[in-house]
């Protein structure tokens, strides 16, 4: 007698299902992956603190450049242009070398933005004093570009004395000082010009006239 085969308990079955079915991670779709990973994000947001962080840092280092710092640049390189043709303008109409035309130009841009002066002004009294020589000497005392009297203004003066005043620097330093302070105690350009030339009696204001009319002269010789 031919025993038959009796098949095997479903019980059998499903206990072969459940060990190739380890546990339901090892079956899940891609999609599902990316659910699970949603949903774990959602419920526990804790878990990735430095997540904002990342996203601030991303985000900061996309922004463009700020207009302010183009625009500053572009002030920057602006005023660097109109020294240089400045130096060519004094240069030329002076009949100064190069070289020094710009170390006066530099100075009297310098001290100028330093003391809130007009850097056009302070040229223009170093034309009418001095012509841009830097030995010019007065008979009465007054010394190098800006014809600064020494023994008027020692509290302006550096430690070297009136021996510096023969120097390009010290001596748009100290002729720019005096400026200031004349310009402070006679209210505007003219009368503070006036005091800079000991002539503020002068109801013509000659000087200041003059000075005046060459810093017309400088800025339209300047190139556009």
């Amino acid at each position: 007698m031919t025993s038959a085969r009796i098949p095997g308990p479903p019980a059998s079955r499903h206990r072969c299902r459940r060990r190739n079915d380890s546990g339901p991670a090892f079956h899940l779709t891609t999609a599902g992956l990316i659910t699970a990973a949603i949903l774990a994000a959602s419920a526990s947001p804790a878990r990735m603190p430095q997540a904002p962080a990342l996203a601030d840092a991303l985000g900061a280092a996309a922004k463009p450049i700020p207009a302010i710092s183009r625009n500053i640049a572009v002030g920057a390189t602006e005023a660097v242009s109109r020294v240089d043709r400045l130096t060519a303008v004094v240069a030329r109409r002076y009949k100064v070398a190069d070289g020094a035309a710009a170390d006066v130009v530099r100075t009297a841009f310098r001290e100028g933005g330093r003391h809130g002066l007009d850097p056009l002004l302070i040229l223009a009294v170093i034309a009418v004093e001095s012509r841009f020589n830097p030995f010019a000497a007065s008979e009465q005392g007054a010394l190098g570009l800006m014809q600064v009297v020494p023994r008027f203004h020692k509290d302006k003066m550096p430690d070297e004395g009136a021996p510096a005043m023969l120097s390009t620097e010290p001596n748009i330093v100290t002729g720019t000082l005096i400026l200031k302070d004349s310009i402070r105690r006679g209210g505007s350009d003219e009368a503070g010009l006036q005091l800079y030339n000991g002539s503020f009696d002068d109801e013509t204001r000659a000087y200041a006239n003059r000075v005046l009319a060459e810093r017309r002269r400088i800025e339209q010789s300047i190139p556009k």
